[in-house]
């Protein structure tokens, strides 16, 4: 198979090269640094500027238009006061896009927050009653956050002073939550945007880690997130003000991905970095974790350590281990064109153009990095399948990420060389058999369901 996309590029790049000494450099920068569900070792003691996933699609409502999400802080408990989940306020809060295929941004939607805490030293309180609205004197400690669109030609503030919604509570406390979620939607020009905490919409079971599934797949089938809940990031914008030119249609295929900057004695540093989920849980090795997490997009393709990752993944062989699944041949030019370059028709069995920046026809020349992409271009699915892409339906992951997409499925798939034969791999056909959220998704942005009140830790029956 061919890879048409700057693949000798990529080569030179070092694909096959050795560690030079500015590599070294880039990957021991920064190293207080991490991103995602506690997959690297640093950010799992700074939840507050944890990424856990990035979603990207149009808008199945508002077809002229495309949502992007970006979730924060893993595992909040329902439960968790009287000091409930809050976004930093020593941190600026990013998802960019790349538009042109350079890897480096050029729209970048920012967030930074401010507190109002009026609990002083009268109580300990969240609230003092029913909150049946955002400004209800009631609730005595919210956030504020001011957004901003940022591009080449200057900044434009999109909402000055908008209110977080707040942590549920409880039902005594937030009788109608549904009503303070619908209050936090704030109008931009041709969207909106959203902050506050929701379901946790990843669905997964975690015992991945444990030796594969228990290593004979008998740890299955427990959705290891449910009941959790997130913070939440959301945007909905014309597709035309995230297009290369402005021309969605001439121009179809954005980079997407989101970082947190968090303010240190040097200034404002990268501590956060996800686009395609599972990158730094499965393919980016222990060492590399925290730094890769320090690096923008435009720097992975001239790290062979990174690169190496990708063209020779450590999955697949734990997977020919453990179960005796036969790993694909090295080198992994399909894993490439997944995760740094996007899909285009040609290079292989699945015959549709779906994320190469090759597209936008006023692109320059493609610079391969990992970021999560999306052809605004494919018709919204009437019966989305789980399974994206692998599963016929070219609106799914990897084009982009809908919240429905069983992206740990998909990932597993992947890896073991479903885009190489255009057919799923048998042996794990069944994936984690956690197939769909416990939470059905709403109709209307955000799309993301309401977050929970109710505690996690359940009572067992009959105990």
């Amino acid at each position: 198979m061919e890879l048409r996309i700057n693949r000798r590029s990529l080569v030179a790049l070092g694909v096959a090269g050795a560690l030079t000494a500015s590599s070294l450099v880039l990957l021991r920068a920064s190293t207080s640094t991490a991103s995602s569900h506690r997959e690297a070792p640093l950010i799992a003691g700074d939840p507050r500027n944890d990424n856990t996933d990035v979603y990207a699609f149009v808008s199945p409502d508002k077809t002229g238009t495309v949502t992007l999400l970006a979730n924060f802080i893993p595992f909040e408990e329902p439960n968790g006061g009287p000091n409930f989940y809050t976004f930093d306020t020593n941190s600026r809060y990013n998802i960019k896009i790349d538009n042109d295929g350079d890897a480096v941004p050029d729209v970048t939607y920012q967030w930074s927050f401010r507190n109002e805490d009026k609990r002083g030293d009268s109580t300990f309180l969240y609230n003092n009653g029913p909150v049946t609205s955002l400004d209800d004197p009631n609730l005595l400690f919210r956030q504020h956050y001011t957004l901003k669109r940022i591009t080449a030609h200057g900044t434009r503030t999109l909402v000055a002073d908008g209110t977080v919604a707040p942590s549920n509570a409880g039902p005594a406390s937030m009788p109608d939550y549904a009503t303070l979620r619908n209050q936090a939607i704030h109008r931009i020009p041709g969207g909106n945007a959203f902050a506050g905490q929701s379901d946790e919409a990843f669905f997964v079971d975690l015992r991945v880690f444990d030796l594969l599934y228990g290593g004979n797949l008998s740890e299955v089938g427990q959705d290891t997130t449910k009941g959790y809940n997130v913070h939440t990031l959301a945007l909905q914008v014309p597709k035309d003000d995230v297009a290369l030119k402005g021309d969605a249609n001439r121009n179809p295929v954005i980079g997407v991905w989101s970082t947190v900057d968090k303010w240190s004695p040097r200034g404002y540093v990268q501590v956060s970095r996800l686009g395609q989920p599972l990158v730094n849980e499965v393919v980016v090795p222990a060492s590399l974790k925290d730094a890769f997490n320090s690096l923008s997009p435009d720097k992975d393709a001239g790290i062979p350590a990174v690169v190496k990752r990708v063209t020779s993944p450590e999955l697949p062989r734990l997977v020919e281990g453990v179960y005796g699944v036969k790993a694909p041949k090295i080198p992994r030019e399909d894993l490439v064109e997944i995760f740094l370059t996007g899909i285009a028709k040609g290079n292989g069995p699945i015959k549709a153009d779906l994320n190469s920046q090759s597209l936008n026809k006023d692109a320059g020349k493609l610079r391969p990095s990992e970021m999560l992409r999306l052809n605004m271009c494919i018709p919204v699915t009437k019966e989305p399948n789980r399974l994206g892409v692998l599963g016929g339906d070219p609106q799914g992951f990897p084009n982009g990420r809908r919240l429905g997409d069983d992206v740990v499925d998909i990932a597993i798939q992947a890896m073991e060389g479903a885009a190489l034969t255009g057919r799923l791999v048998p042996a794990l056909a069944a994936g984690d058999k956690v197939d769909s959220n416990d939470k059905p998704f709403l109709a209307q942005f955000p799309y993301i369901p309401l977050p929970s009140s109710t505690s996690v830790n359940q009572p067992v029956s009959g105990s």
